[in-house]
């Protein structure tokens, strides 16, 4: 009775999987990439889903893996091991040597460069892949009419390639890749080419049209700013492997490694002690040079942060509020420091602030409230929410 009751739960879980696996539009699992002539595997060991409708991210520096597991979904790039799944359908599978080419894969792609032929209209350029895939005449007109409309781009049918402006260029990938309906739309770096404020309004655009259309969508980029944003959930690959994957608040505030707390956003390591901690490695922790000035974090190696120990605590810029020392009295909760030198950025004031105690920082402030450059400031710092790190060492990618 026993064993019965164990395979029933054991078929409720497989069940249960099974089901989650076929939301999925996209499963990746184990996949493995090395080049010819290279030692380390460009991807190593990578697993990731993408849903129907959820953006996901493969963000990280130049060489990390991120455009050649893209590759690999469009069949552009055979996995050397591992498993990709479209949805139930197999579209690579190393151990029983199947790999589906891209051109019988149903997905969308953007590449950085736009690739828009400057030989053809913006509507031939749109009705190639239908015309590749034999479409009736009438069913293309069609099809190319709406993806047009969908980007903003209708009414430009007949408008030649090399005269459109960046903006349009991307409008005109989008509507091609979009014209034949594909179950995921892959993004290579997209907005790499075009200015600040174009890269906002297309940023703000694609969000807009993947939640109308619900689609899947894998998005590769090197931008932070671009894969928080518009992420659901980011995937942070370094060296070929996935350092961190989840929601982007969860990768900018409880950073998993050094890699994930210095690649997202900028850190400020202050130094400190630790006064208390418990199991779970919540601590709170004294700054060095002010011991009135505690602050909570959390670890995630408690075993190896004792109490007294000494550690880094890493705090978010914007989680430090600078204010003028109004007297030589430091108040409970602030450090003392010096503004020594005010830098303005348009929607804030920078400073380089020397922290007693500590290292220099970069400090952001509020632009209606100025602190005179050279002045005594008090920093008031965010009470918690914070990561701690063991003070062993000191990661070069954080401020110093």
């Amino acid at each position: 009775m026993q064993n019965l009751s164990r395979k029933t739960d054991d078929t409720r879980r497989s069940d249960a999987t099974a089901a989650l696996d076929a939301q999925a539009a996209v499963r990746l699992r184990g996949l493995y990439k090395t080049y010819t002539g290279n030692a380390q595997p460009a991807v190593k060991d990578l697993s990731l889903d993408v849903c129907d409708g959820e953006i996901v991210t493969l963000l990280g520096p130049s060489g990390c893996g991120k455009t050649t597991t893209l590759r690999m979904v469009a069949g552009l790039e055979v996995p050397d091991a591992g498993e990709i799944y479209f949805g139930t359908r197999t579209v690579a599978l190393s151990s029983r040597r199947i790999f589906i080419p891209p051109e019988k894969r149903n997905v969308g792609m953007v590449f950085q460069s736009y690739a828009i032929w400057p030989h053809m209209t913006v509507a031939e350029n749109v009705a190639f892949p239908l015309k590749s895939h034999k479409f009736p005449r009438r069913e293309i007109k069609d099809r190319v009419r709406k993806a047009l409309e969908l980007v903003g781009m209708a009414g430009y049918e007949d408008r030649p390639g090399p005269l459109l402006s960046g903006g349009q260029q991307q409008r005109v990938a989008f509507a091609r890749a979009l014209v034949t309906e594909p179950q995921v739309l892959l993004l290579d770096e997209p907005f790499s080419n075009l200015d600040a404020k174009l890269r906002e309004q297309m940023r703000i655009e694609v969000k807009l049209l993947q939640k109308r259309l619900k689609i899947a969508v894998l998005f590769v980029t090197h931008d932070q700013i671009e894969a928080l944003s518009l992420s659901n959930r980011i995937a942070l690959m370094n060296a070929g492997v996935v350092q961190q994957q989840g929601p982007p608040r969860l990768l900018y505030e409880q950073p998993a490694n050094e890699f994930v707390r210095d690649f997202v956003g900028r850190t400020i390591l202050f130094k400190g002690r630790v006064q208390s901690g418990n199991p779970a490695g919540q601590m709170a922790i004294a700054l060095d040079g002010a011991p009135d000035c505690v602050v909570f974090g959390r670890t995630y190696n408690s075993n190896g942060v004792k109490s007294g120990g000494s550690v880094y605590i890493a705090i978010r810029p914007e989680d430090v509020e600078i204010l003028p020392a109004l007297s030589n009295q430091v108040p409970s909760g602030m450090i003392a420091g010096t503004a020594r030198a005010t830098l303005f950025v348009g929607e804030r004031i920078e400073y380089q602030v020397e922290v007693d105690g500590q290292r220099d920082f970069v400090i952001y402030g509020e632009r209606h409230s100025p602190v005179e450059e050279g002045s005594k400031v008090w920093l008031k710092l965010r009470p918690d929410g914070h990561s701690a790190w063991s003070s062993d060492w000191l990661s070069d990618g954080a401020q110093r």
